[in-house]
């Protein structure tokens, strides 16, 4: 009859690896009432079981992570490392918990804000417009270098905000603060403006006549506009859009014959 060995905890050191690891499969837990807070759990669990060696204390550090959580998910990392942070200070006696529930949900939306406007407003899309304005030129390896280096980027960006989350606490969003995310990402979307100018005369059909282009960019604030006063979705102005683009040199040929 084979005996099994106990398995060793893991180290503090190890243990924090393995929720940072966790992060990346964080979406995976995604629900319509929790919202994360299934992948923020299952991201905390190694960490929360180094910190607190009693159970209980362990079971009541658990149910401070089951409730609703939503955060852009390139914070999970920063917030993981901001909360085992935390984690220890409760342990030691030095932050109260109850305090701490008070300040996890504001800082969760308040990165989450700025998550969904420098990331999925900003950088996202001018990797999407100048990746398909290179491949469009023919500068497909240059397409491929981008992508990898905002890759490699991202990656680097993640571990940095962990390790300074689990080193300083909430301390971080100090230093996030002069970083001053916002305003660079209002700086991209110029950036991306440009961009879809570019887009604009690549894809816009030869020759180009300044009175239909001046229609063209026209439509596109125009739809742009609706989007913003929430009058069309974003889908169907982008649809719209491709569909007037489409049939524009049609619509010219016959307003043309009707003259």
């Amino acid at each position: 009859m084979s005996m099994s060995l106990p398995s060793r905890p893991d180290s503090r050191t190890m243990a924090h690896m393995r929720s940072f690891m966790r992060c990346y499969l964080a979406g995976a837990g995604f629900n319509t009432r929790g919202m994360q807070n299934i992948g923020l759990m299952y991201a905390m669990q190694p960490g929360l079981s180094s910190v607190h060696d009693d159970p209980k204390a362990l079971k009541t550090a658990y149910k401070r992570y089951v409730s609703h959580y939503q955060s852009h998910p390139f914070w999970m990392p920063c917030l993981v490392g901001i909360y085992l942070n935390v984690e220890a200070a409760i342990a030691a006696g030095r932050f109260p918990p109850k305090m701490f529930a008070k300040v996890k949900d504001t800082t969760a939306y308040t990165l989450s804000a700025i998550g969904d406007s420098v990331f999925a407003g900003s950088l996202l899309i001018f990797w999407a417009l100048l990746t398909i304005c290179l491949l469009l030129t023919g500068h497909d390896a240059s397409a491929l270098a981008l992508g990898v280096i905002l890759f490699i980027g991202l990656q680097a960006f993640r571990a940095y905000t962990f390790v300074q989350g689990l080193r300083h606490g909430f301390k971080v969003l100090e230093r996030l603060k002069r970083w001053d995310l916002i305003n660079w990402g209002r700086r991209i979307k110029y950036v991306n403006a440009v961009l879809m100018v570019w887009l604009l005369a690549l894809i816009w059909p030869k020759p180009h006549v300044w009175w239909e282009w001046l229609v063209g960019v026209s439509a596109l604030l125009l739809f742009g506009r609706f989007v913003r006063i929430g009058l069309m979705a974003r889908v169907f102005a982008a649809a719209a859009f491709v569909v007037l683009i489409d049939s524009f040199p049609q619509l010219v040929q016959w307003i043309n014959n009707a003259l």
